[in-house]
């Protein structure tokens, strides 16, 4: 299956089901009372994190997702049946993202379930309406409509390690020996063309997550080559180990150019705890290694660690693990006290629902009074704008929430029109 790392998709949860208007019939009662029955909920779309998926490419044939609508209500208080959900399996570091920007989930860990589009709930039939003041209700709503979100997926791996560098610093060579990947090996620039994940084994209690990050080019983080492209992979990751061919003539320019990629990237990645090696020593003399490591000490931050490797030969691997580790358990107790005492990640807010379902606004254009906000909209929704009563009863509802009171302090006049959302009008 094709490595794929972002998806196009259309989430569509079930529309509500509508309730009836319906009488009781029984034999010699000319009359029965209202016994409509209510409509069914419509189905969610509920994303599930799966460490057993590690791509997106089925949302390459399978672009739109779409749950179960409720039933209508039927006749002696029937309640319609409710939508079945639609349960959608997702690689583990999987963000769903809504075309305005917003992060709508980040499902980090396996099992994580989230709701992205919520059901429409099922209109009541008119028996839900019977009151001491109102014994035969002919109101009946109609079924809300379910949300539709079109969104992105993106799938950032959750690695430990990120491995960057530019193009044949030996980030596939060093993941095959370390760990079970076995990603391409050639001699030639961008032998990887997708992330490759692979498992270090540290000592028998300790085991490393890395990924292999296609090489990055003077110019990625604006699209050139691939790396803007996988970029997104080194998000996630806990330390980044930075690969340098010591066969490279400018070695300081190379440090650099990495550098700045990871810094123009829209997330100032070059920030992150990073292990910087030199790589490919095997058959280099002790005094130009060392002449390469002194060039790179001058430039790189204090306390930064660095190592002269070579992975064919195994020379410095272990201690570079040992180091990496040190470096990644540190990193994640401390993004863990962080969201335990602030609740945000390197200053960022985690993401928490704002319940704004109450608030509305009154737009006036070209005389027409045009009403938005969620609540209200959602009462529209239900509303047969066909039915005096049921309209009536929006109205009242209007009256309740402070709307009526709004339009007539904008000089609404009688046979004004008023328009909500986009589910019909009724004049004042």
């Amino acid at each position: 299956m094709s490595f794929i790392d972002k998806a196009s998709v259309i989430i569509q949860a079930g529309d509500g089901g509508n309730g009836i208007v319906s009488w009781r019939h029984e034999i010699y009662v000319d009359k029965g009372g209202p016994d409509g029955g209510d409509g069914g909920n419509g189905g969610d779309v509920v994303f599930v994190a799966s460490r057993n998926q590690n791509t997106l490419a089925s949302f390459r044939y399978q672009r739109e997702l779409k749950a179960k609508p409720g039933a209508n209500g039927g006749s002696a208080r029937k309640h319609g049946r409710n939508g079945l959900d639609l349960e959608v399996a997702v690689p583990v570091g999987t963000a769903v993202i809504a075309q305005d920007g917003t992060i709508l989930a980040d499902l980090v860990e396996d099992g994580q379930r989230a709701v992205i589009a919520k059901g429409g709930k099922g209109g009541f039939g008119n028996a839900h309406f019977i009151s001491s003041v109102r014994q035969t209700p002919k109101i009946a709503e109609k079924g809300e409509p379910g949300d539709k979100v079109q969104a992105e997926l993106e799938l950032k791996m959750i690695a430990d390690v990120g491995l960057v560098g530019l193009p044949n610093a030996g980030k596939s060579t060093f993941l095959s020996v370390v760990s079970n990947a076995t990603p391409e090996i050639a001699d030639y620039p961008f032998t990887t063309i997708k992330p490759n994940l692979g498992v270090a084994t540290v000592d028998k209690n300790t085991h490393l997550l890395i990924a292999d990050i296609p090489g990055l080019i003077e110019g990625a983080a604006e699209g050139k080559g691939l790396g803007d492209e996988f970029l997104r992979h080194v998000e996630r990751t806990a330390v980044l180990l930075h690969l340098i061919d010591a066969y490279q003539p400018n070695i300081v320019e190379t440090y650099e150019t990495i550098q700045k990629e990871l810094q123009a990237y829209k997330i100032d990645l070059s920030h992150k705890p990073q292990v910087i090696a030199l790589t490919k020593i095997e058959g280099l003399d002790q005094d130009i290694i060392e002449d390469q490591m002194n060039k790179l000490r001058a430039i790189i931050p204090e306390g930064t660690p660095l190592f002269a490797i070579s992975a064919p030969a195994h020379t410095g691997i272990k201690e570079l693990l040992y180091e990496i580790s040190t470096h990644v358990a540190s990193e994640r107790a401390r993004i863990a006290a962080e969201i335990a005492e602030k609740g945000t990640v390197n200053g960022v807010p985690v993401l928490k629902l704002q319940d704004e379902q109450l608030a509305w606004s009154i737009k006036k254009v070209d005389g027409v009074f045009k009403i938005t906000g969620r609540k209200i909209e959602k009462f529209a929704a239900r509303t047969d704008f066909e039915n005096e009563a049921g309209v009536q009863r929006l109205r009242d509802i209007m009256k309740k929430m402070g709307i009526m009171h709004e339009l007539v302090r904008q000089k609404i006049d009688a046979g004004d029109k008023i328009v909500i959302g986009s589910y019909g009008e009724l004049e004042y």
